[in-house]
């Protein structure tokens, strides 16, 4: 099942850029389509403030998702380390998240749903991992603790 897959026409308004600025940071992020067609999610993480983080989410009708094991998601990044996240409803306060490392190449990161942990604000949470029923949200944030300058290009992401 296609999640969303970039092309030169891809309409990116249920794209959104969320950064630490809700709470008084000074990151800044974008996401825009590059002339080859890829979903590029760029720009500066800050510490300032309290800041340190950047993201991007991707809402979406319900997804039954029962029956799917895997997300793949086809990225080139930057060498840094990102969080995939999911919601199942997107009003939970909670995401599921899974971390991965980018190598700088054009690679497939593979996400095992069962292997998703519930967190708020980085705060593991008392529940189980994802259940894997059903989808309406998912999201990809970098938060290294560090300021940093950032780039992660998306071509597809699927479930499998």
């Amino acid at each position: 099942m296609v999640i969303f897959d970039f092309k030169q026409n891809s309409d990116l308004r249920d794209w959104r850029v969320v950064d630490d600025t809700v709470m008084g940071g000074r990151s800044d992020g974008h996401f825009k389509l590059n002339p080859a067609g890829h979903g590029v999610f760029q720009g500066d993480v800050s510490l300032e403030n309290n800041g340190g983080f950047s993201s991007i989410r991707y809402r979406f009708d319900t997804k039954q998702v029962k029956g799917f094991s895997t997300v793949k998601i086809k990225l080139k990044g930057d060498g840094k380390r990102y969080q995939f996240r999911v919601k199942s409803n997107q009003y939970d306060r909670h995401s599921y998240i899974y971390h991965f490392q980018t190598t700088g190449d054009w690679e497939v990161v593979e996400v095992p749903l069962s292997d998703m942990l519930p967190k708020f604000r980085g705060r593991s949470l008392d529940l189980p991992n994802y259940p894997g029923q059903v989808m309406e949200e998912i999201a990809f944030l970098i938060s290294n603790k560090r300021a940093e300058a950032f780039s992660l290009a998306l071509e597809r992401i699927i479930l499998d």
